[in-house]
């Protein structure tokens, strides 16, 4: 179950909390939707004989804001599969280029558009760079709510040409398309755990990603991590990202190394070992 369970379950029981938004950034999600989150994920924690948290960072603020003890939480980190997230070769990629009619070097970003992942001010951002320094941003994924301002912003900087929306991306395309990019672009505020950056490390794609919340847990130090609302510093990390090849280098080399160490297995058995707690 995850964050919320039945009022009338008796039987010892597993929570799963993602992450808690609601929360940190209650101005991000609908009324109503904040006010359910908030009253019945504390009540179901409270009731749970454990609690899974997808990351550290979910688990600090479960104690922190909720007032779940510690030594009630197992922290299972997400994984990726490794039989479709990897390397492609020159010859798949040229391919890939061909049908979606690519450029040759394009900035990625991968995941619902919604203010949480911090799309304006990565916009922004951007639009200080010298045009001889940009490359073409991709934004993947489906429209949340509030959107407006990300479209409204990408006009105002007269982005149009440069910054293409090509809406949501079908699973078996994902890999595909992160091995494609020359650097993955995750501005995001808030994330339970950020699997999108684990994925396109695992497909070998340098990683710029915000340093707050569970990010840096995954990431490590195989990519930039930034602070997000700070428009000057990522502006300086997308002219390194764009001119420094051997960063590129250094970043995909440990992105892959990194990304070895959260595998769905690992998860499974952490999520096994939490219920045999709760059977205790």
């Amino acid at each position: 179950m995850a964050f919320v369970a039945p009022m009338l379950v008796t039987k010892p029981m597993v929570v799963t909390v993602y992450d808690l938004t609601f929360m940190r950034y209650p101005e991000r999600l609908t009324t109503a939707r904040r006010l359910y989150l908030r009253m019945f994920t504390a009540l179901t924690c409270r009731r749970a004989k454990r609690v899974i948290a997808i990351s550290q960072s979910t688990a600090d603020d479960l104690t922190t804001l909720l007032d779940i003890p510690a030594d009630k939480i197992d922290v299972t980190p997400l994984g990726y599969d490794s039989k479709t997230h990897f390397p492609r070769t020159k010859s798949q990629l040229n391919d890939f280029h061909t049908v979606h009619n690519l450029p040759e070097r394009f900035w990625l970003f991968v995941g619902t558009l919604e203010p949480r992942k911090n799309l304006v001010m990565l916009l922004n951002a951007y639009a200080k760079l010298p045009k001889s320094e940009r490359l073409p941003l991709i934004l993947g994924g489906g429209k949340g709510w509030m959107v407006d301002e990300i479209f409204a912003t990408i006009e105002r900087h007269g982005l149009g040409d440069a910054v293409k929306h090509i809406g949501f991306i079908p699973t078996e395309d994902l890999p595909l398309w992160y091995n494609s990019a020359e650097a993955f672009l995750y501005p995001s505020v808030f994330e339970g755990f950020g699997l999108p950056v684990l994925e396109a490390m695992a497909c070998g794609t340098p990683v710029l990603t915000s340093n707050v919340s569970s990010l840096p847990e995954v990431a490590g130090n195989a990519g930039m991590t930034l602070p997000p609302n700070d428009e000057t510093v990522w502006t300086d990390a997308l002219k390194k990202a764009y001119h420094d090849q051997e960063w590129r280098a250094v970043a995909r080399s440990r992105g892959l190394q990194r990304a070895q160490q959260f595998t769905w297995e690992r998860t499974a058995q952490l999520t096994i070992d939490s219920y045999r707690k709760a059977m205790i």
